[in-house]
C-alpha cells in the first residue's frame, strides 16, 4: 500500500515526497523494467504499482482499510500485461502513475493556501512526467531559448552542441510582455519568483530553473559548463 513516513505539510516537504515517489516509479518502468514486468503476473490478483518516499517502488495488492491512508494507484495493472504491446502497456501504467502522484501530492496539500498550491504545482510541472520519461518524449518547454528570447537578462541555456548560449533579450517594446509571460516561474531551490534583474540557470536534467546565487553559479562560471546539473540531480546521479 502507499506509505507515508511522516506527514509532509509544507510545499517543500510535499514536493520532496512527490519527487521521491516519482523517482521510484520511473525506476520501475525503466531501469528495473524486467523485474517489474515479471512481478505483474496476470494470473495474480489485482496489483498496484506504488512509489515510496524513499525512492523505492513496490508491486502489491491494494490497501484493505477503507478509506486508505493515501489515495490508491490504478488497480489491476497486471491484467493487461500480455494483451498489449509491452511499450504501450508501460506507457499506460506511466499515465496512471502520473495521475496517482498528483492525487497524493494534492491530498497532502489540501490544507495549503491558494498561492502555496500554485507554487507546489509549478514545482511539480517543472519535472518531466513519468509518461515522458518512459516514452522518451521531451516535455514541451515554455522556458526561453535562443530563438524566442529570454525571460531574464541573466538566463543561460545550452544548445545541442553543448555550448552555453546567452539568452539575453534587448530591452525593447516587447520585453515587458515577454517578462510577464514568465512572471510565474519559480526558483527550484528557494521557490522565489522570477526577477528579470537576477541571473538564472536551467538544469539540463530535470529542466527546473534556479537563481544563480541559490546554486552558487555565476554568469562567468556558467560559460564554462557544457551541461548543468542542479544539486538534486547531482545527488541522484541521473544520467
Amino acid at each position: 500500500m502507499a506509505s507515508v513516513s511522516s506527514s509532509p505539510q509544507t510545499v517543500e516537504e510535499i514536493f520532496k515526497d512527490y519527487s521521491a515517489r516519482r523517482t521510484g516509479i520511473a525506476r520501475a518502468l525503466t531501469y528495473d523494467v524486467d523485474e517489474f514486468y515479471g512481478l505483474c503476473d496476470p494470473e495474480k490478483e489485482n496489483l498496484c504499482l506504488y512509489g515510496h518516499p524513499n525512492e523505492t517502488w513496490e508491486v502489491n495488492l491494494p490497501a484493505e482499510e477503507v478509506p486508505p491512508e493515501l489515495p490508491e494507484p490504478a488497480l489491476g495493472i497486471n491484467f493487461a500485461r500480455d494483451g498489449m504491446n509491452r511499450g504501450d502497456w508501460l506507457s499506460l501504467i506511466a499515465v496512471h502513475s502520473d495521475c496517482w502522484l498528483l492525487s497524493v501530492a494534492f491530498y497532502l496539500g489540501a490544507r495549503l493556501n491558494r498561492n502555496e498550491r500554485k507554487r507546489l504545482f509549478s514545482l511539480i510541472n517543472d519535472l518531466p512526467t513519468v509518461f515522458e520519461v518512459v516514452s522518451e518524449r521531451k516535455p514541451v518547454k515554455d522556458k526561453p531559448n535562443a530563438d524566442s528570447g529570454s525571460r531574464s537578462r541573466g538566463s543561460t541555456k545550452r544548445s545541442s552542441d553543448g555550448q552555453v548560449k546567452s539568452n539575453a533579450k534587448l530591452v525593447d517594446g516587447s520585453y515587458e510582455e515577454d517578462e510577464d509571460g514568465h512572471s510565474e516561474t519559480l526558483c527550484g531551490s528557494c521557490g522565489g519568483n522570477y526577477n528579470a534583474d537576477e541571473f538564472w540557470i536551467g538544469c539540463d536534467i530535470c529542466e527546473r530553473w534556479f537563481h544563480g546565487k541559490c546554486v552558487k553559479i555565476t554568469p562567468a562560471k556558467a560559460e564554462s559548463i557544457k551541461q548543468y546539473k542542479c544539486p538534486s540531480c547531482m545527488k541522484r546521479g541521473r544520467q
